[in-house]
C-alpha cells in the first residue's frame, strides 16, 4: 500500500516542489495539499493521511502550534527555511527535518525513515538510482500560471521591487511577482550568489569580473560594496 501523504505549507513554490518529488516516487501517494493548519485539521478528519509535509512558518497556526494542539497520528516531516526550529521539531518526535530549499535526494532520506518505521515487511526502501532524475528547478508565477525554470538555466535575477526579472542563458526574460529576498533563500548558496542588493547572480554563468562587476549572460552587473567578501569568495573557489 502507498505511503498517503499531506502537504501542508503556505509557499505555492514550496508545494510544487514537494508535490513533484511525491509524484516521482510510486510508494507515496498525495492525499491533498494545504495552505495553513486549519486546512490540514479539516483534511485529517476526513482523510487517512501516513505521512504530513509540515511548514513550521505559516499565518493563523504554525506548524508547531499545529503538532502541539492536535498530536496529530500521522508521520511528519518538518519543511522549512529556518534552522533555528531544529531542536524544538526532534522534541516533537518528528521523523525528519527538511531545510528549504530542500534536495530531492535529502527528500528521498527522509521518507525512508518513514519506511523503516514501518510494520509491514514488504517495506522496501526507495532507492535513488532507480528513479529517474530531473534537474534541480523551482516555479515562478508568471501572469497567471505557475512555470518552471531549471536552476541550471538561470544567469541572473534582478529585483523589481515587489517583481523579480529573472534571465536565463538563452534569452528569456520572466517577470515573477515574488521578492528577490524570498529566492535568495530557495536558491542553493554554492550555486547562486547575491551580488548586489537588486541582483543574485548564477555562479557558473560568470564569465568575466572585476573589483566593482561581474559579467555574466553579456551584462554586467554591479558589485554591492556589502556583498564584495561573498561574491569574491565563492568565484575564488570556482576557479
Amino acid at each position: 500500500m502507498p505511503i498517503k501523504c499531506l502537504i501542508v505549507d503556505d509557499e505555492p513554490l514550496a508545494i510544487e516542489v514537494l508535490q513533484s518529488y511525491i509524484d516521482r516516487v510510486d510508494s507515496l501517494e498525495l492525499v491533498s495539499t494545504c495552505s495553513n493548519a486549519v486546512q490540514a485539521f479539516e483534511v485529517l478528519k476526513k482523510e487517512k493521511v501516513d505521512l504530513l509535509f509540515l511548514d513550521i512558518q505559516m499565518p493563523k497556526l504554525t506548524g508547531i502550534e499545529f503538532m502541539k494542539a492536535l498530536n496529530p497520528t500521522s508521520k511528519v516531516i518538518f519543511t522549512t527555511a529556518y534552522r533555528e526550529y531544529a531542536v524544538e521539531s526532534y522534541e516533537l518526535n518528528v521523523v525528519d527535518y527538511l531545510l528549504k530549499p530542500i534536495a530531492f535526494d535529502r527528500f528521498i532520506m527522509a521518507v525512508n525513515k518513514v519506511v523503516l518505521n514501518e510494520k509491514s515487511q514488504d517495506s522496501q526502501l526507495i532507492q535513488t538510482d532507480s528513479i529517474e532524475e530531473t534537474d534541480p528547478f523551482l516555479f515562478l508565477k508568471v501572469d497567471r500560471k505557475m512555470v518552471k525554470v531549471y536552476l541550471k538555466d538561470i544567469t541572473y535575477i534582478e529585483s523589481l521591487k515587489d517583481y523579480v526579472r529573472v534571465k536565463t542563458a538563452d534569452g528569456k526574460e520572466l517577470v515573477s511577482l515574488q521578492k528577490i529576498s524570498y529566492l535568495e533563500k530557495k536558491l542553493p548558496s554554492d550555486c547562486f550568489v547575491r551580488a548586489h542588493k537588486s541582483y543574485i547572480v548564477s555562479v557558473h554563468k560568470i564569465s568575466a569580473y572585476s573589483s566593482t562587476y561581474i559579467e555574466v549572460g553579456g551584462t554586467e552587473i554591479p558589485i554591492g560594496r556589502s556583498y564584495k567578501s561573498e561574491v569574491m569568495k565563492l568565484i575564488s573557489e570556482e576557479a
